[in-house]
């Protein structure tokens, strides 16, 4: 995880994009650490929501993250369906993925984010820059992380971690940043 830089110099669309992937990676793993404490049965029971239970709206977050990356580094090789449906699985591999997704945009350069990329899919056709599917993506993981509260809620999981954008740049890329420049 880079620390966020509160500097003039670092307000680019780049920095933004590289902190706010560094937040979502920070968020879905205080999620994954926070629902390995659960019961799978909980994580897998049916709740009425977009996907039917907490450990598919997490798989569906692990597709989506892997189809973005692939998407930004303009590989056409994506398949769906070929992620488990395993609770212990699906947790592990959406941290991997995380990490991956974020160690990648942490590494763009500030022009990558600004180039056009065409896409055609069997959902959409479309043609931004990369920093536009990038922030897709990210929201797209915070909304998700928002119905697993809420499925979480009607399954007796009342203890959801803080894993806000703001508390994420106050607090935590503070700590992030105190430790990287104290090594």
């Amino acid at each position: 995880m880079k620390p966020h830089n509160n500097t003039p110099a670092y307000r680019t669309i780049g920095s933004l994009m590289k902190n706010y992937a560094s937040y979502n990676q920070w968020a879905n793993q205080t999620f994954v650490n926070w629902l390995q404490t659960k019961p799978a049965a909980l994580l897998e029971q049916e709740v009425a929501s977009s996907f039917s239970s907490i450990s598919q709206t997490l798989r569906h977050i692990w597709e989506t993250q892997d189809y973005w990356l692939n998407a930004i580094k303009r590989r056409g090789d994506w398949a769906p369906g070929a992620f488990s449906d395993d609770t212990a699985e699906i947790l592990a591999g959406i941290a991997r993925q995380s990490a991956e997704l974020s160690d990648y945009i942490n590494a763009m350069e500030e022009q990558d984010f600004q180039e056009n990329n065409l896409l055609v899919s069997p959902w959409f056709q479309s043609d931004f820059e990369n920093f536009e599917y990038v922030l897709h993506c990210m929201t797209h993981s915070a909304y998700h992380r928002g119905q697993i509260v809420t499925m979480g809620r009607n399954v007796g999981i009342t203890d959801a971690p803080m894993t806000d954008y703001n508390f994420f740049n106050v607090y935590v890329g503070k700590i992030v940043q105190e430790l990287a420049f104290a090594g």
